[in-house]
């Protein structure tokens, strides 16, 4: 979930909450307006990737798309105030409806368009801990704001699910679904377009920001750093890396940014040894050097200093 947009950033604390709190839950309508976000006037942009496989920006996490002869897959979808739009811009890409979507995880701005696509017929998948997650109510805290998301029907729950690696078929490629542990949140899947060098991250990986860890659902930064590096390991130095959110980038571009986060939680780490709360933590500064990454860093700070007084399992 990308928290670090501009319109967001005056309603974060300027001193994060401590870790079994969370600030008051925003409404719907409420919180899309601290995100900026206008459902009436969002527009769908097309990035094309190579034929058949496209990127969709809009209102939330990046939509990968794969559209050949046997039909519409896609890796996220949005949310459902703005299904017209995506679906207009799906059939200029010559998709007659939505036949799969992949949940890269279950929060609202990749996975509330299962309420409009999975009613329809669309078999949902995702990995078996976002789908646990998505049958419950959850509170989605974000340090300065918090969401409320209401536990999805049945209809609208993923079909098909899997615990460390999957494999599709599909418009003349192998899809590989891949779990690397907790990282943004528990349930969290990488899907890689085997036949193109495509690779959809989802919010473990968001470029030209800090990224968001859901430590109250399990989330983890050092969790974040494995699973980027383990999919590192599975693509090839041309490959095209779909962010959760921000422009599509590369593989060059996924390494510089997990060995930011490790250095950032090198420094954290080294405070906390040495006896810092979280208010000494923030005071430090331990993004500096950062300085061309997008947002205030207060949100990241917060979560990783939590996550990394976790106790080990």
């Amino acid at each position: 979930m990308n928290m670090f947009r501009s319109a967001l950033l005056g309603v974060v604390l300027a001193v994060a909450m401590g870790a079994g709190a969370h600030p008051p839950v925003l409404e719907r309508e409420a919180f899309f307006e601290a995100f900026g976000w206008d459902t009436d006037q969002a527009e769908i942009t097309v990035e094309t990737l190579a034929p058949g496989r496209h990127v969709l920006f809009g209102l939330g996490g990046n939509i990968l798309v794969s559209v050949g002869d046997q039909g519409t897959l896609l890796v996220d979808n949005q949310i459902p105030e703005i299904r017209d739009r995506i679906d207009a811009a799906l059939a200029e890409l010559g998709s007659e409806r939505v036949d799969f979507t992949i949940n890269t995880h279950w929060h609202f701005d990749h996975a509330d368009g299962n309420l409009a696509y999975g009613p329809d017929g669309t078999w949902l998948i995702a990995h078996e801990e976002s789908r646990r997650m998505l049958t419950g109510d959850r509170i989605i805290n974000m340090v300065g704001v918090a969401y409320e998301q209401a536990a999805y029907p049945p209809d609208a729950l993923p079909v098909i699910t899997f615990d460390d690696r999957m494999q599709l078929h599909f418009n003349g490629e192998r899809i590989d679904l891949i779990h690397a542990g907790p990282a943004h949140t528990t349930g969290d899947t990488a899907v890689i377009f085997r036949g193109h060098g495509i690779v959809h991250m989802g919010d473990v990986f968001v470029m030209g920001m800090w990224p968001f860890i859901d430590f109250d659902s399990g989330g983890d930064l050092d969790g974040m750093i494995r699973f980027v590096r383990a999919v590192l390991d599975e693509i090839d130095d041309d490959a095209i890396v779909v962010p959760g959110h921000g422009p599509v980038a590369d593989r060059t571009a996924m390494v510089a940014y997990v060995e930011n986060l490790e250095t950032v939680r090198g420094r954290i780490a080294e405070l906390i040894e040495a006896g810092a709360d979280l208010e000494a933590v923030l005071a430090a500064a331990p993004m500096a050097g950062f300085e061309d990454m997008e947002g205030d860093p207060t949100l990241f700070i917060d979560r990783a200093y939590h996550s990394l007084l976790r106790p080990a399992e």
